[in-house]
């Protein structure tokens, strides 16, 4: 399956936990927690689904993991399945069928058992079924929502009385918008609603509205344009129809809004004052009065839906009070808890086949070797070797695919000298997964190990030398780290005390070296005229303000700054980063270190 596609997936499934725990949570929370955190929180659920973020190890990553394997395990060396990849590499393989299938040709049954032709335009027609049906519900919305700014506008009336301009303009400095608001008046709407994001748009059924209820609907509508509820609103629809088979996007889609307007009514509330709860919840049945005959699209944001959700609406607003701080604290926890939830559950990756151990390229070792004594048991009846030609075809055709598990079946049957043309591929595509799957299908006596792990060790590609050193055994790994020791690389020294579960005795050389680096660095600078007492440096006596010593290369350099400090002092290296002497820092160099000093 397409990685990209795979990936998508797992972002649904988390999306889809995370919106069953908020609704499952629901009941409990209702009267405790304010309806703002009940609107806002969805975005953490909306990020979940449009953006690929998670930490390497996650849940869903894990359950990727496990189902991969057990394809890896079951499906290419089922003994109901035949081993190759193509039919015509039947002889090769040696099949050896049940006794009843004994005058069975091999031809039928390789048509009967070969599944990687069945599976691939399945794929593919799933992945295209999907992006139709997405592009097609995200145009229709967006024509809907054209086709109604097209009606609105046609049947607009600005409102010219400079008495009801003079109450907007009220309304709108109390809910703290300087920005200019239009008031227009449309016959045929069925409530107060809000059009516009750059130029909002209020409009009104007319304008027989009470001096009482006038303030708070508008206020409601202002409220909604500056809490962008309508960019919100577009956001919700781009995730519903990019996942439009989930149905529990769907739900999440009506519950927030609902929350829109219920947090909405909160924050209106906030600013009208808590005492005018019941007065607002007049207006509120005073707005279902004027009935149009236009329904409302998902681009605009309106005072009332329908009755249902009004009588919701009056109750909530009845109950509305300000938060204790015990409730503002469990509101903080409990965002935490929804934030970690859902990295927690994270998504699938490309690196996921080659995390945890690197569990995948296991499986392929181990297939690897069940192929091998398949091809030895049935030797004497394989007339013909798989054609290099083909075998590589193949590879280069799941590697396109994205197939990781196909990919290691069909690597481990390559010739040496196409795989190291595979493995030199992959190492400057920089395609860990597959080189971490590739490397797992050589045989163990394989010259490619050593090639390789020269090669990363020299260009310092700790990630692949990483994947390489889990296929060595332990006089090797003890060689490495031999050598790592002699040359001082400190990053391969990790990998290597790692693998050979030795990470304490890491850390403890690292402390000690560490201390020796400081002693060795402390003299230098002694010797240079700079000492230390702390975090503070010397120079000649006089407490340093700015400390600067920057290596020749430029790759390090440490700065420390103390503004009881009363001299700016640099330390002079030559090009073998020897310390020559220090010196005094001018006022430009300062300036340009730091900026603007003053």
């Amino acid at each position: 399956m397409n990685l990209i596609f795979k990936l998508f997936l797992s972002m649904s499934f988390s999306g889809a936990l995370l919106i069953l725990a908020l609704l499952l949570g629901k009941p409990f929370l209702k009267d405790k927690i304010s309806w703002q955190w009940q609107y806002y929180i969805w975005l953490v659920v909306i990020l979940r689904l449009l953006i690929p973020f998670g930490p390497e190890t996650n849940l869903m990553g894990r359950t990727y993991q496990a189902v991969d394997q057990a394809i890896a395990r079951s499906a290419p060396f089922s003994r109901q399945q035949t081993l190759f990849l193509d039919p015509k590499d039947a002889p090769y393989v040696g099949f050896e069928p049940d006794s009843e299938d004994a005058d069975q040709p091999a031809e039928a049954l390789t048509t009967a058992y070969s599944f990687p032709d069945s599976v691939s335009p399945l794929v593919r027609s799933l992945r295209l079924i999907w992006l139709l049906v997405a592009l097609g519900m995200l145009i229709r919305k967006i024509t809907v929502y054209q086709s109604f700014l097209r009606y609105i506008h046609a049947g607009l009336t600005p409102v010219s009385d400079l008495k009801v301009l003079d109450r907007l303009s009220a309304a709108a400095e109390q809910a703290g918008i300087k920005k200019p608001v239009e008031l227009c008046i449309h016959p045929l709407i069925s409530s107060p609603l809000l059009t516009g994001f750059l130029h909002p748009c209020i409009v009104l059924p007319d304008l027989h509205i009470s001096e009482k209820d006038f303030p708070y609907i508008v206020l409601h509508e202002l409220t909604h344009w500056r809490r962008k509820d309508i960019l919100y609103k577009w956001l919700v629809q781009l995730t519903v129809c990019l996942h439009w088979f989930n149905p529990l996007v769907h739900l999440m889609n009506r519950e927030i809004t609902k929350a829109c307007e219920f947090s909405c009514d909160e924050a209106v509330l906030a600013k009208a004052g808590h005492d005018n709860a019941q007065d607002y919840g007049t207006t509120l049945l005073n707005a279902m009065a004027a009935v149009g005959k236009h329904r409302e699209t998902p681009g605009t944001v309106t005072l009332s839906e329908n009755k249902q959700l009004l009588k919701e609406r009056i109750c909530a607003v009845m109950n509305v009070r300000q938060p204790s701080k015990a409730a503002k604290t469990g509101t903080f926890i409990l965002t935490l808890c929804v934030v970690f939830a859902a990295a927690f559950v994270g998504v699938y990756t490309m690196g996921t086949a080659a995390a945890f151990d690197h569990p995948v390229e296991n499986t392929f070792s181990s297939a690897s070797d069940r192929l091998v004594e398949t091809e030895d048991a049935s030797s004497s009846a394989s007339d013909r070797p798989v054609e290099a030609a083909d075998a590589f075809t193949e590879v280069e055709r799941y590697y396109e695919e994205d197939s990781l598990p196909l990919f290691g079946i069909a690597f481990s049957r390559l010739d040496e000298s196409a795989q190291k043309k595979w493995l030199e591929k992959l190492y400057a595509d920089d395609e860990i997964a597959f080189f971490s799957v590739a490397v797992g299908g050589l045989d163990p006596a394989s010259s490619l190990f050593a090639d390789f792990a020269e090669k990363t060790y020299a260009e310092e590609e700790t990630a692949f030398f990483s994947t390489l050193a889990d296929c060595m055994d332990e006089a090797k790994l003890e060689s490495w780290l031999d050598r790592a020791l002699k040359d001082g690389r400190w990053n391969f020294q990790s990998i290597l005390y790692d693998r050979l579960d030795r990470g304490d005795e890491f850390d403890r050389l690292e402390e000690k070296q560490e201390k020796e680096w400081e002693e060795t660095l402390r003299a230098e600078y002694q010797a240079a005229g700079v000492t230390m007492s702390g975090k503070n440096y010397y120079y000649q006596g006089q407490l340093v303000n700015v400390f600067l010593d920057t290596r020749a290369n430029q790759s390090f350099y440490t700065l420390n700054m103390n503004p009881a400090g009363t001299v700016n002092i640099k330390i002079i290296r030559d090009a073998d980063d020897k310390i020559t002497g220090a010196a005094y820092l001018t006022e430009t160099e300062v300036t340009e270190l730091l900026g603007d000093w003053s």
